[in-house]
Formats: C-alpha cells, sequence, structure tokens
C-alpha cells in the first residue's frame, strides 16, 4: 500500500456533490412548471410518486411505457455550446411513441450523465426537458444527474429518459383497426428531429463544414438548423384521437428508420401504405446534407424522417375533420397516400418496405418525385 501526501477526498476524484446541489437549485423553477394535479411530493425524493387513482375510472386500464435518448445531436450541441433544446427532442422522443398507441403520457422521468457537473448546463437542459413536458401535458417527476470523469470528458454529457402513459384497452390503437382504402395524412416535422444525426455528422466532417457555417438555404448557421428542438406532438395527437367525427386508426412517429420503415410497422399484414412524395417537399436541410454527401436517396429516406415528423391513418369520412384539426394546432397535415392491399402494390414504382423493427406487419412504399 503507498503512501499518499495528504487524504483524497471525492471531489479529488473528480465528482462535485456541491455542484450538483447547485444545478438542483437552479432546475427547481423550471421543474415546477412541469407538473400535473396528479404529482406527490417534491424534488430530492428517492422516487416521483404520482396518484394512481384516475385509473380506478377506468374499466380496463392499460399502462404504456418507453425510453429513449437522442443519439449523437448531443454531440452538436456540445459543440455549439447550446444546451437548452436538447431536452426537447428527449421528451419528444419519449412521449410520442407512447401516444402511437393512443396512450395520454402522465409522468418522466430523466437521466443525465457528464463529465463534469456544470450547474449551469445541467439546468440548462434539464430546462428543456421542463418546457417540453409542460407543452406535452406530462409530469416530470424525478431524474438523476451523475457525474463520471474518467469516462466522459468535462463537456461531454448524454441524455435519456423514460415515461408511463395510460390508455383504456378499448382505446388502445392497434394494426387490425386498419382498412384498405383508408387515408395516410402526413404531419410535418421541425427539421432533423434527433434521428440520423451520425450520418448528418459524418457528412458534415467530411465536406469540411463547421456548425458556425452560415448556410443560405437555412438564413441561419448550419448548428442553428440542426438544433431546432424537435416537435412535441403528444398534446396535439390526442386532441386529434379525441375530437368527434375523427376516427384515428393508426398513428406513426417516424423516428430511427425513416419514413416507410416507421409506417410498416403499425400496418397489419396483408396491406401497404403507399405515400405519393409529390404531395410535399422536404426542407432545405435535408436537400442540403444529401447533395453534400451525395447520400443515395434510400439511404437518405431511411435514416431521416425527409419533413414528416408523424403519419396518420384515419378512414375517408375523417380526413376533411383530421386535417382541420391538425391546422388548429399549427400541424399544416396533408393527404400523402393510402392504404392499399400488399399483393396489389406495383413493386416497379418503389421499394417496398417490409419486416421493420423485427415486427411481422404491414408494407410501405414511396412513389414518385418530391414536388419542388
Amino acid at each position: 500500500m503507498s503512501d499518499t501526501s495528504r487524504p483524497i477526498t471525492y471531489a479529488d476524484a473528480g465528482v462535485d456533490v456541491h455542484a450538483g446541489d447547485k444545478a438542483v437549485e437552479l432546475m427547481k423553477a423550471s421543474v415546477r412548471r412541469a407538473q400535473r394535479p396528479e404529482v406527490l411530493g417534491g424534488l430530492g425524493g428517492f422516487a416521483g410518486l404520482f396518484d394512481a387513482s384516475l385509473l380506478t375510472r377506468m374499466q380496463r386500464p392499460v399502462l404504456a411505457t418507453s425510453t429513449d435518448g437522442v443519439g449523437t445531436k448531443v454531440a452538436v450541441a456540445q459543440a455549439m455550446d447550446k444546451h437548452d433544446t436538447i431536452g426537447f427532442d428527449l421528451v419528444g422522443m419519449v412521449v410520442d411513441d407512447i401516444v402511437v398507441c393512443g396512450a395520454e403520457p402522465l409522468f418522466m422521468t430523466d437521466y443525465i450523465a457528464t463529465g463534469k457537473v456544470v450547474p449551469e448546463r445541467i439546468a440548462a437542459i434539464v430546462g428543456g426537458i421542463a418546457a417540453a413536458c409542460e407543452q406535452a401535458g406530462v409530469a416530470l417527476v424525478g431524474g438523476e444527474t451523475a457525474e463520471h470523469p474518467g469516462l466522459l470528458e468535462p463537456d461531454e454529457y448524454d441524455v435519456a429518459g423514460a415515461a408511463t402513459g395510460v390508455v383504456e384497452y378499448s382505446d388502445l390503437l392497434t394494426p387490425d383497426r386498419v382498412r384498405t382504402g383508408d387515408v395516410v395524412l402526413g404531419i410535418p416535422s421541425s427539421g432533423l428531429h434527433s434521428n440520423g444525426l451520425s450520418l448528418v455528422r459524418k457528412v458534415v466532417a467530411s465536406a469540411g463544414w463547421g456548425w458556425e457555417r452560415e448556410v443560405p438555404e437555412f438564413g441561419r448557421t448550419l448548428g442553428e438548423e440542426v438544433l431546432t428542438p424537435t416537435r412535441v406532438y403528444a398534446a396535439d395527437l390526442l386532441r386529434l384521437i379525441r375530437t368527434d367525427g375523427v376516427d384515428v386508426h393508426a398513428l406513426s412517429h417516424v423516428t430511427g428508420g425513416g419514413l416507410a420503415a416507421n409506417v410498416a410497422r403499425v400496418l397489419p399484414q396483408g396491406v401497404a401504405a403507399v405515400m405519393d412524395r409529390a404531395t410535399w417537399t422536404p426542407a432545405p436541410v435535408f436537400q442540403v446534407i444529401g447533395e453534400l454527401g451525395k447520400v443515395p436517396q434510400l439511404d437518405l429516406e431511411g435514416t431521416l424522417n425527409m419533413g414528416v415528423g408523424f403519419v396518420a391513418v384515419v378512414p375517408q369520412d375523417s380526413v376533411d375533420t383530421a386535417l382541420e384539426v391538425l391546422e388548429s394546432v399549427d400541424l399544416p397535415a396533408w393527404r400523402m397516400g393510402e392504404i392499399v392491399g400488399i399483393d396489389s402494390v406495383d413493386r416497379d414504382r418503389g421499394e417496398l418496405v417490409t419486416g421493420s423493427k423485427g415486427v411481422d406487419a404491414g408494407g410501405a412504399q414511396l412513389v414518385g418525385q418530391y414536388a419542388g
């Protein structure tokens, strides 16, 4: 055993518990805004508490849960030293997966791992998470910030989250609701969201571009465009589901794997969604990344959302009302395709995507060329 000249403290090992306490103090005001009446207690407990009495009023409550992170988008936030939007990406990735089955997200917890706790940076991250939770009507009931010196560099961090929701069993959105003749509605994304950033970062690095580069097509810097926060759809889609005159048969959150793959996984076997690219024009960021990296179209579409953040499948008689509801919440959706029998798909028009995420489900096909 070697001697040391002085005692070794936790701070000597790179962990500053006082910085962690300061971060909690700085985030308290933000977290208070992201609450629901069912939340019991406050920050600092070993567990977040949520009064589940509302479940007793349901005939057959089904809990829905989801967990996710934001991938390598955190690397862009760190490079730009801008940390107040990454929380929207995290909340969107988690709670918007829950609403796909028709469930209402109730509460969420977050986890931040960092090489060094900088209270102001942690508070900015949590502030974004809390603001997005408030927008989604979800309670932020707890979280954890862990300092990992030696594992992460001082300015590095990663974020993850988990959420729980509930839906009446009879209201579950399951693939068996979908019928041939149903209409596929496209709901716009706010930009890249937080999928495919490894491809984007590779393209940008290969081109020798910096995140501070002004890009005329964007009217701002590359980094500002890439860090555009993910649109959080949960509250707006729940409004759509609950609207009289709208019968939502399926929803799809367009995340990793791109548009076709995520639509295919919410459809039953035997049918396919045929979607016409000519019905929308992707935002400039998708074209810039594609052309800058000479990315093949199928690879681009299998990685990025191409301007479609969500898809709704509704019967013909629900289309007009559904479009009106979505327009009223600043989601100018459009009719992008229809559901057909899978055997009737003309495979010469485009690749038919099936078997996404290991799910034995339906298929999806993109046809035509993008407008504009």
